[in-house]
């Protein structure tokens, strides 16, 4: 085994646990600039980090699930729209979106689960 494959294999400390952890979390933010961001970032994050560390693999899955979730509650939304209800559905979506992201973080900061509200449990 080489040096570099034993360096990844090694276990990683709690407090890089819980800095990968809500990295996975806040890397959803990257859906306001790049379509699809908000599940292209943590699945890159999760698909780096989980060989590394079950607490991430873990934050990484409730991220996930949360994030295709809310992709399909857009969807009714992004019909709506043509009605005025969807515009304001849209603001409120986005507010939630938001806050819930933010609030996983601080939990993963705090060592518990996201308790995200609303997500589909695809990955278990």
């Amino acid at each position: 085994m080489t040096e570099l494959e034993t360096e990844r294999h090694t276990r990683m400390t709690s407090s890089d646990e819980r800095t990968w952890a809500i990295i996975v979390h806040l890397s959803a933010l990257a859906g306001i600039i790049v379509p699809l961001g908000s599940i292209l970032g943590p699945f890159i994050v999760w698909i780096i980090k989980k060989p590394d560390s079950e607490h991430v693999n873990r934050h990484g899955k409730s991220a996930l699930n949360f994030q295709i979730s809310m992709l399909i509650y857009l969807i009714p939304i992004v019909i709506l729209i043509i009605f005025v209800i969807g515009i304001f559905l849209m603001m409120a979506y986005m507010l939630f979106w938001f806050i819930m992201i933010v609030v996983a973080a601080v939990r993963a900061a705090n060592d518990k689960d996201p308790g995200y509200v609303l997500a589909i449990p695809f990955l278990k």
